[in-house]
């Protein structure tokens, strides 16, 4: 019995553990077995060489046709990393902390939200609250100061995040080391080693997987600190932030809720659907294109208006109003949460200075021969702050990458434009659907069809965007990590930006608004526009979105979830087939098996969550449930995000990160242009400024006769091209119809002109827009203004740290130099006692030399 639980222990040690049992396996290098090129064999022996020469232990599996390289960070290789890398680690408890931090309990204990939001808490038998300390840069002249006892002292993700920097900089080619044998990723790129991993922590992913990454816990908050342990800071903001979206969300989604349920509940007081149900004598509507389109009552519209009832009502502007309300204030309390998160584990004052240069970047730099000569004079430290003359080697490169962005914008652009004219040629087409008049074509057919075709060219458009943007940022100096990262991000969110923003953009603020009248038809290609129904086209910008949104959430979420059984699959059939199956014996071998991490997963999850951001905020106004759907997606996307991370994906490279980056910086951006876009909705889009013009103009409060005061009349006699009307047309020698539009009748002295109520309703339109959005902007100010970026308390909490801090390393300066002088006063002592000691056997020895003498003297006379 006892052999065996010795066995098991052994067994369980061997999965993670060299063989000795103690030291951890931290990182994992991989190759094939078949592989004996004589130069990939020189490299990996130099490499690993260096690595040992640098103080990590390494250690082989040859058991199987993979080859693993075991690699473990000792204690005193972290000690000197974490001081070069200024981490911050937990010190030990300094005089004056304690009280501090009960203060901060009682605060947040005595909170009304705390009290009643405990059920949404993380049990506390299954993690563990993390111990509150103060953080401070590591350096080893002050180790005794920092809590080295503690068991968690180096977390796994700062052991990772540690060798992975060595690896980066390790050269693997003995001689002269050039920028071209430098680190892990060129062994990977040359095929020198097959994968690069760190290990997961079977027992820690357990915990996560039943507690965490689980839609059965979708309630709960998440456990955020573990999260940042095993992961690292950045992948644990991102959750973070993902989070705090979907609770930020949940008042947006009541208010949309409450904003749609308004629109059902007036549904019968709406004044101009009531006029189109209830008419009794018809209204003949001009034909919507020119062949075999027909003439068409206006009652057919009934359903249509009533729909757009629903978005076009009283509380638009409210509802409008208080989602840029909910945008800014959003993204202030994200700043003061991020703050505490930040604090919390050691990250606060962690920048761009303190962050190192890519090695791609010091290859870069390196590889300019006009000032190599310049570099090979610098230090590690001055070369690293060098920067490269903008004009001589950044401008081509950025001029070609912007070039080729704006070309690329342009393409989508010009995709938009064929949707624009498919949908014009859909119309004009009446063998597509038959009656080119029915309002199911008009309303539901058209828009469905056109809507799937633009998300599938949105798709194909998404991937080779983000393809080529990563080309145009490779070629490009960027310095640190984060510098990559946010030049790649501006560029594809540019792209996406465009992309899936401009179907809605021309629904919302061009459709329908320069089709011309009767009589001189604005053409495209020949072909006339589009024209919205009498209520307006908000109903198609609602389904639009809904199918761009919700669709694109759908596809996104299959894809996440079945790729990777999908490669998992291939690739178990890949190695049936070569009958070279790798047994999952340990942790390295089972982690082998799973898809490889790259930071372009985490960016492809921030980039799905702020292109739904700008669907909320920009288009919102059209679709109020869009909220309430992006919700629901994001309770589901932190939940799979975290199970695919957990179980599919290899474990992530540990990053340090303060905040979410150029992310935060776009959804600012994006928040300012949403009060445009929804002043400019609700001015041109929406009946408001025409009902508000006809009131003052005609003093009618019950816009009884509103309808016919949108609709102008014209003489069939004057059509530029006259209409061709279907077989089974019924409407023969028509006289007069209507179009929505404001122009002075037939008879009038200056026929189809603008009339004079035309430029008020411009007028006021403008107006609106300009007050809308200086008023909401200015209020925007205010709000951003009176809610600080750091909560006061954790302002004070870090000044007492700080002032704690530097009083405990003075006191322990004073000690050390009260020690130094007593050790020296000490070693003076000593000295001068054997000097008075050497002292008194020399005088010793000279008397007995007297001695001697004078009875060699005494002899010599007797």
């Amino acid at each position: 019995m006892v052999r065996l639980s010795l066995n098991c222990t052994k067994n369980i040690m061997d999965r993670r553990y060299f063989e000795d049992g103690i030291r951890t396996v931290d990182f994992v290098l991989a190759f094939n077995s078949d592989d004996y090129k004589v130069e990939n064999l020189k490299k990996r022996k130099i490499f690993e060489s260096n690595l040992e020469n640098e103080g990590l232990h390494l250690e082989h599996d040859r058991s199987q046709h993979i080859y693993f390289v075991k690699i473990h960070a000792p204690r005193e290789v972290l000690y000197r990393y974490a001081e070069i890398l200024k981490i911050k680690l937990p010190m030990k408890p300094v005089p004056g902390e304690q009280k501090i931090f009960e203060e901060e309990c009682k605060l947040n204990n005595d909170t009304f939200l705390e009290k009643i939001f405990t059920f949404v808490r993380i049990p506390s038998d299954k993690f563990e609250a993390k111990t509150k300390c103060i953080h401070a840069e590591f350096q080893r002249k002050y180790i005794t100061l920092f809590d080295c006892e503690r068991p968690n002292f180096f977390d796994s993700g700062t052991r990772i995040y540690i060798i992975n920097f060595m690896l980066e900089r390790q050269h693997f080619v003995g001689g002269k080391e050039t920028p071209n044998n430098l680190g892990i990723e060129k062994l990977l790129a040359d095929g020198v080693y097959g994968w690069a991993y760190t290990l997961h922590d079977e027992d820690e992913r357990k915990l996560l997987l039943s507690q965490w990454a689980t839609l059965r816990k979708w309630i709960y908050l998440q456990p955020l600190d573990a999260i940042k342990d095993y992961f690292g800071a950045k992948v644990a903001i991102y959750f973070a932030w993902l989070g705090f979206y979907a609770h930020m969300l949940i008042p947006l989604s009541i208010l949309g809720i409450l904003f749609f349920a308004y629109g059902f509940m007036t549904w019968n007081s709406d004044p101009i659907s009531k006029q189109i149900c209830d008419m009794n004598e018809t209204t003949l509507m001009c034909p919507q294109c020119d062949s075999k389109c027909d003439y068409w009552d206006l009652r057919k519209a009934c359903h249509a208006s009533q729909f757009n009832y629903l978005i076009d009502n009283n509380m638009t502007v409210v509802f409008a109003f208080m989602m840029s309300m909910w945008a800014v204030t959003y993204l202030e309390l994200w700043k003061r949460y991020s703050a505490i998160l930040v604090h919390r584990w050691g990250l606060t004052g962690y920048s761009l200075e303190v962050e190192h240069p890519r090695p791609q970047y010091l290859k870069k730099l390196k590889k300019d021969r006009k000032i190599a000569k310049k570099l090979e004079m610098m230090d590690e430290e001055s070369l690293s702050n060098f920067e490269m003359p903008f004009w001589r080697t950044q401008f081509i490169p950025s001029l070609t990458s912007y070039s080729l962005m704006l070309l690329s914008v342009s393409i989508s652009l010009i995709a938009i434009f064929s949707m624009v004219v498919y949908r014009m040629a859909q119309m004009a087409s009446h063998t597509i659907f038959g009656d080119a008049n029915s309002m199911a074509a008009k309303i539901m057919a058209m828009p469905a069809t056109a809507g799937m075709i633009d998300l599938t060219i949105i798709t194909l458009l998404h991937y080779a965007y983000t393809y080529l943007a990563r080309i145009l940022t490779n070629w490009e100096y960027c310095r640190t990590q984060t510098e990559y990262d946010d030049s790649l991000t501006t560029k594809i969110y540019i792209f996406q930006f465009v992309n899936y923003y401009s179907s809605l953009f021309y629904i919302a603020f061009l459709k329908g608004k320069y089709v011309g009248y009767p009589k001189e038809y604005n053409r495209i290609f020949n072909l006339r526009q589009q024209e919205c129904n009498p209520g307006g086209c908000l109903m198609e910008l609602c389904l639009q979105l809904a199918i761009i949104m919700v669709g694109k959430q759908v596809l996104n979420a299959i894809i996440e979830n079945l790729f990777p059984y999908i490669m998992k699959s291939i690739k178990k059939c890949y190695g049936k087939k070569m009958q070279t199956k790798l047994e999952k014996r340990n942790q390295w071998s089972e982690d082998y098996h799973l898809q490889p991490w790259s930071s372009s997963l985490m960016f492809g999850e921030y980039l799905e969550m702020v292109i739904q951001y700008g669907f909320v905020t920009l288009f919102g106004l059209a679709f109020p449930l869009a909220p309430l759907f992006a919700l629901i997606n994001n309770i589901v996307e932190v939940r799979t995000d975290a199970f695919k991370m957990l179980k599919h994906i290899r474990r992530p490279i540990a990053q340090r990160a303060h905040d979410i980056g150029v992310w935060y910086n776009i959804m600012a951006i994006v928040t300012r242009i949403a009060v445009t876009s929804c002043a400019i909705i609700i001015a041109f889009s929406t009946n408001l400024i025409p009902k508000l013009v006809y009131l003052i103009h005609t003093g009618d409060t019950d816009l009884t006769e509103y309808l016919n005061f949108t609709l102008a009349y014209f003489d069939t006699k004057d059509f530029e091209i006259q209409p061709t009307l279907g077989d089974r047309s019924k409407y023969i020698n028509v006289t007069f119809c209507r179009y929505a539009d404001f122009r002075n009748p037939p008879g009038h002295s200056e026929p189809y002109e603008r009339p004079s109520v035309y430029w008020k309703i411009l007028l006021a339109r403008v107006v609106f827009i300009v007050l809308f959005q200086n008023i909401t902007g200015a209020i925007q100010t205010v709000i951003a203004w009176a809610i600080p970026d750091v909560p006061k308390k954790l302002v004070k909490r870090i000044a007492s740290e700080n002032f704690l801090l530097r009083e405990y390393i003075i006191e322990y300066e004073k000690k050390q130099a009260q020690e130094e002088a007593v050790d020296a006063t000490t070693n003076d002592i000593a000295t001068w006692i054997n000097e008075v000691d050497g002292d008194d056997e020399s005088l010793s020895l000279r008397s007995s030399k007297d001695e001697g003498s004078e009875e060699l003297c005494d002899t010599t006379s007797l």
